[in-house]
């Protein structure tokens, strides 16, 4: 019954494309709600498995606390703006994947959900190579191995879903 609503293709592919946009639409809900998780993830300090001290624990996604951090934290550049900004990126990318997995035999939308993952990954390794918002652990982690893995993946079965 469940598997009428799934996408009618070969190979894992669609199926794993269709997991991650439902994934990113709760990333989208939680960007909406919170601005921990966001946080979690860009937080440039060594410790990155919770959020940076000026960031509300309670999850709240009001303005950040102005208490100054401890000695050698850098403070989150995360505003509950740049959180819900965030939740309407992944929202849109989200859309895009979702797309791309019912749609995966077209061209021009397999090429648009290949560019929203390159979208992302180019994103979140500047993030942490050039911008240094962000440090490689668990919640860089996520993002950094499905934008990274499905590029590879959509590359390599190209042929198979577009038959050229």
């Amino acid at each position: 019954m469940a598997s009428t609503y799934l996408p009618a293709f070969e190979g894992h592919l669609p199926l794993w494309m269709l997991f991650t946009s439902i994934i990113s639409v709760g990333n989208s809900i939680q960007a909406y709600k919170t601005v921990h998780f966001t946080a979690r993830v860009y937080n440039p300090n060594p410790d990155n498995s919770r959020a940076p001290s000026n960031i509300p624990s309670n999850g709240s996604s009001t303005t950040p606390k102005p208490e100054k951090p401890p000695v050698g934290e850098i403070p989150s550049q995360v505003t509950p703006l740049s959180s819900r900004t965030f939740g309407t990126w992944t929202l849109l990318a989200s859309i895009i994947r979702l797309y791309g997995a019912y749609y995966i035999n077209n061209k021009a939308v397999y090429e648009l959900a290949m560019c929203a993952y390159a979208v992302a990954w180019v994103h979140f390794v500047a993030e942490w190579r050039i911008y240094g918002t962000t440090r490689l652990g668990v919640p860089l982690g996520g993002p950094l191995v499905i934008s990274t893995g499905t590029l590879i993946w959509m590359f390599l079965m190209k042929d198979f879903y577009l038959g050229q």
